[in-house]
């Protein structure tokens, strides 16, 4: 824009030495480009640029040799810079600085027009002068109009659309209310599929039912099913069979043959009604009679009648099975790895172990009673292991009992079973974190005992708990043969670790201890005391 003016202010008054109202237009705008949300620089330096524009397009005006316009000409020739402050604003959502700099835009114009003095008087009393200074006040005035509305209109729309995680929290918190006052408070979708059968059973015969729902590839899964035996139901929706037909037309179908992959034969009716939420089929009912003609039009009349609500409960509960499925896959995944990769190894070696002892069960009686006795040693070890990992299922931190109780008594167990002395400093106030971060924090606290007694080979276990939220900090450190020397398996348990730390803006640190052993800390937030529970848990640890 400065470039623009610049060409336009030679071509109105063919004088160089205009160019250094330009000059000076840049410099009052470059405090503005450099800090633009700055206050007061910011803000600041754009009324001086309004004031010096002002200035200059009366000036040019006034010297213009082009055009009997008044200084028309020459006006417009610097007045298309007005729009570059006030864009500015209305790019910023800054409206009333906009309006103000576009008052004292015409206050400037006014005044220095009443001052400049051309031929026959000032330039005050030029029309085309004012024309033009109107015409340009008037097209920057609309334009922050213009923008003004769009972001009026844009704020609507976007308080029309809740955003996701706030779209999320809302259906979540409606699924919680919801499911607490349904009969059973359950959302079990094998459950509520045996109530829609024993409905059913009562408005229309069904030696055989079943309940059928979609599980992905083109296949169909049995969510409930009553009769006097279990039936090999069609799930196949690319067969050529009534259940594929009522699920595709989403229509209450009827056949003469029975929907199951193998039957003895006789006259057979059947019954497929489609489970459909709106415009998507969730399930299907299949009813069957060993009878002809068992299913007229009225007894559909009245299926249909008991599935149409049912539709809809059937997809909330399949909704939150999935919702639940994905809330729990990561900590299964969690669990299948370390099943895998601690009592499955174990359970392997036990069983060489056997192999072992029954290759010399014949030869050397000795060494087989050898052989088994240390065999009954891992037995019980992995026993113990097995119970240790459910007592960490278990643990919870309890809504009264609080996170330190929790470590504490997590810590005291871990320690008896693996010989270890613990060491316990518990600071925990009155306020309670969130419940999913408490729940993170017991997480890691359980990894880094869990390593401590089975990687480290210590002797004693330190253990500090400090919460004073937002703020809290736990450590857990050990004087065994230190991090170097662990097995891979606990630098797995560490990811896990440094993973929990994370999701909550936690800090994992993961240190030498003097002389021996490792520390492992979380720490989450800052707390002005934490230099002085830093040196008192250090005196504590020398203790």
């Amino acid at each position: 824009m400065l470039a623009l003016v610049a060409v336009l202010t030679l071509y109105a008054t063919n004088d160089p030495g205009q160019l250094w109202w330009i000059a000076l237009l840049a410099a009052a705008g470059l405090p503005a480009l450099l800090a633009p949300e700055h206050r007061p620089v910011g803000p600041l330096s754009r009324v001086a640029e309004v004031l010096v524009l002002g200035l200059a397009a009366s000036q040019v005006a006034a010297v213009a040799t082009v055009g009997g316009d008044g200084g028309g000409l020459g006006a417009s020739a610097v007045l298309p810079y007005l729009a570059v402050p006030v864009t500015v604003t209305a790019l910023r959502r800054r409206f009333r600085e906009g309006v103000g700099l576009l008052a004292v835009a015409t206050a400037t114009l006014l005044v220095a027009g009443a001052l400049t003095k051309v031929d026959g008087g000032r330039q005050i009393g030029e029309l085309g002068y004012l024309v033009v200074c109107a015409q340009w006040l008037i097209l920057a005035g609309l334009g922050l109009a213009a923008a003004s509305g769009l972001h009026r209109v844009m704020q609507v729309r976007d308080e029309g659309k809740p955003q996701p995680y706030a779209e999320a929290t809302r259906l979540l918190t409606q699924l919680r209310t919801v499911a607490r006052q349904l009969p059973g408070a359950t959302l079990d979708p094998g459950g509520i599929s045996e109530h829609l059968l024993e409905e059913l059973r009562t408005v229309a015969r069904a030696d055989r039912a079943a309940v059928l729902s979609a599980s992905g590839g083109g296949r169909l899964v049995v969510l409930a099913q009553v009769g006097v035996e279990r039936v090999d139901w069609e799930t196949t929706l690319d067969a050529d069979s009534a259940i594929a037909d009522a699920w595709a037309s989403q229509q209450p179908h009827t056949a003469a043959r029975s929907q199951a992959r193998s039957h003895r034969g006789g006259d057979v009716s059947a019954l497929i009604v489609p489970l459909v939420a709106g415009v998507r089929t969730v399930g299907l009912v299949v009813l069957e009679a060993d009878a002809a003609q068992a299913y007229p039009t009225g007894v559909v009349s009245r299926v249909t009648g008991l599935t149409r609500p049912a539709a809809l409960r059937l997809e909330a509960a399949l909704l939150f099975d999935e919702v639940r499925s994905l809330a729990t896959n990561e900590e299964r995944q969690r669990l299948a790895r370390e099943i895998h990769d601690g009592v499955a190894q174990e359970l392997v070696m036990v069983g060489y172990g056997i192999d072992n002892a029954l290759a010399y069960v014949d030869e050397d009686p000795k060494e087989t009673a050898e052989a088994l006795r240390t065999l009954r040693g891992e037995v019980t070890r992995v026993i113990t292991e097995l119970r240790l990992s459910l007592f960490e299922l278990r643990s919870e931190v309890d809504r009264h009992g609080g996170l330190a109780a929790a470590i504490a008594e997590y810590a005291r167990t871990v320690g008896a079973s693996g010989g270890l002395r613990v060491h316990l400093s518990l600071d925990e106030s009155t306020a309670r974190l969130p419940a999913a971060t408490e729940a993170e924090l017991l997480r890691i606290a359980q990894e880094a005992v869990t390593n401590a007694r089975k990687h480290a080979g210590a002797s004693n276990l330190w253990v500090t708990c400090e919460v004073d939220p937002p703020y809290a900090q736990i450590e857990v450190s050990d004087d065994g043969q230190g991090i170097a020397d662990q097995r891979s398996d606990g630098h797995y348990g560490l990811a896990i670790m440094a993973e929990r730390a994370e999701r909550i803006r936690g800090r994992l640190e993961i240190r030498p201890r003097q002389p021996s052993g490792t520390t492992v800390a979380v720490v989450l937030g800052s707390s002005p005391r934490r230099d002085n529970v830093r040196g008192s848990a250090a005196v504590a640890e020398g203790e």
